[in-house]
């Protein structure tokens, strides 16, 4: 069984939202044979990483830059997990009050430096996640849950 590893620090509501809608296009019931794995980034392991197909990022854009958390876990797996994971597909989700870029700067830095593949540019939302907010979401859940099947 292919395997999707949703790494996140989705302490607000609006990065709650996004989430959720993430969690319901990754599990829809059209696509068989993944697992997804969600882990707080204050949790997640390099074991965690090791195990997946695919890993798929949320966070806010705190102060201009990626959340601590995600920061944190990233420092944590980066040299023992980074030869392993080459070529490993990715994506990310990140919510911001009224700018994303920072977050997404960093974060796409440190995959890169992963060797890691974007699977799809990230779903940015500044202010409350709207309609099309969410639908963006979901479908990001759901390519990244093909992207574990090697099917996207």
């Amino acid at each position: 069984m292919a395997r999707l590893l949703i790494v996140h620090h989705t302490v607000s509501p609006a990065t709650q939202e996004m989430l959720a809608a993430v969690l319901d296009g990754a599990r829809t019931d059209d696509i068989e044979g993944v697992e997804v794995r969600t882990k707080p980034a204050l949790g997640a392991t390099v074991r965690d990483l090791l195990e997946v197909d695919a890993v798929l990022l949320g966070t806010p854009a705190n102060i201009g830059y990626m959340s601590g958390a995600l920061k944190h876990w990233f420092d944590t797996v980066y040299y023992p997990a980074q030869p392993d994971t080459e070529g490993l597909p990715y994506a990310l989700f990140v919510h911001g009050d009224n700018d994303t870029s920072g977050a997404v700067r960093a974060v796409e830095s440190i995959a890169q430096g992963m060797g890691w593949r974007r699977q799809r540019p990230p779903v940015r939302v500044t202010g409350q996640p709207d309609a099309g907010a969410r639908q963006a979401c979901w479908e990001l859940g759901a390519v990244m849950a093909l992207a574990a099947l090697g099917e996207a």
